[in-house]
């Protein structure tokens, strides 16, 4: 069998790699300098506009931030309802289940383009009433008392988006009470807003475990509901949360001091940047 012995320096076969080798780097560097042209003449990415919106006056205004506000315990009377209905931003109503105008406001704000959560009473560490108000979710409930419970709330206010829980220190803090609840909040596909009533909640993030929408409130509006100055300082709280991250939750109730403060915020945000979301553009 013949073995190749050695070439000769500067043979035809070392010309003819050599030339393979120049014509494969030439073309590879062709290829190359397009995109990499291309690459050089591409215009920087600039940053999103933010958005814009018009005032009542029809002034245009960008916004820096979007903030939704919730009301909640409405259900007993028309009346707190039909004064949040009547405003002109775009405010979220927390109706608590089982009272004589639950349904009956569910279905004003469905008219009136507005977006409804079930504000279902749960069982508190310590109450602030002398009695569980209707529909209360308890932790000595069997499994089936539970779950029917949540469905006869759900069910008393219809077309709701989500839910969020009047009270319920308690039982926000029991992760199993909260498996049982964000169950039926699934089969539902309804959204939670935690309240944080408990700093303990396990609320949110059992919600999360289950794939759901979610999100916490940020600011309590009016914890001393007799103190228009307090008020007006937590309005400016949730004014400068939303500023720090784009987007804030407030929750208040039908306070008269409360509406009063709400209406005249209200009145200035637009000079702020600020926009009123419902609660179902912030929960993720």
């Amino acid at each position: 069998m013949p073995v190749m012995g050695k070439r000769k320096k500067g043979s035809r076969f070392d010309r003819i790699v050599l030339w393979g080798i120049v014509v494969s780097v030439v073309a590879i560097a062709l290829l190359l300098w397009g995109p990499f042209q291309k690459m050089r003449k591409a215009p920087e990415r600039k940053p999103p506009v933010a958005g814009k919106k018009q005032d009542r006056e029809g002034r245009e205004h960008v916004i820096t931030a979007v903030i939704a506000v919730v009301i909640d315990d409405l259900g007993q009377d028309l009346k707190p309802a039909q004064e949040v209905l009547g405003m002109p931003d775009r405010i979220t109503l927390a109706v608590m289940p089982r009272l004589p105008q639950s349904k009956k406001i569910a279905e004003l704000a469905r008219q009136g383009s507005r977006e409804v959560l079930v504000h279902i009473p749960m069982e508190a560490k310590v109450r602030a009433e002398k009695r569980d108000a209707p529909g209360t979710l308890r932790l000595d409930m069997t499994p089936m008392e539970f779950i029917a419970a949540v469905n006869e709330d759900l069910d008393s206010v219809p077309g709701a988006a989500g839910i969020n829980n009047h009270e319920g220190s308690a039982l926000t803090e029991n992760k199993q009470a909260m498996t049982f609840l964000m169950s039926e909040l699934k089969a539902r596909n309804l959204f939670f807003l935690d309240s944080l009533t408990n700093a303990k909640s396990t609320a949110f993030s059992v919600a999360k475990e289950f794939g759901l929408k979610a999100a916490k409130r940020d600011v309590f509006l009016d914890n001393e509901s007799d103190r228009p100055a307090k008020i007006r300082k937590q309005f400016d709280e949730l004014t400068r949360v939303a500023k720090q991250n784009g987007r804030a939750i407030g929750i208040g109730h039908p306070h008269p001091a409360t509406i009063a403060e709400l209406r005249k915020w209200l009145a200035k945000i637009d000079d702020e940047g600020i926009e009123i979301v419902p609660v179902s553009a912030l929960v993720k």
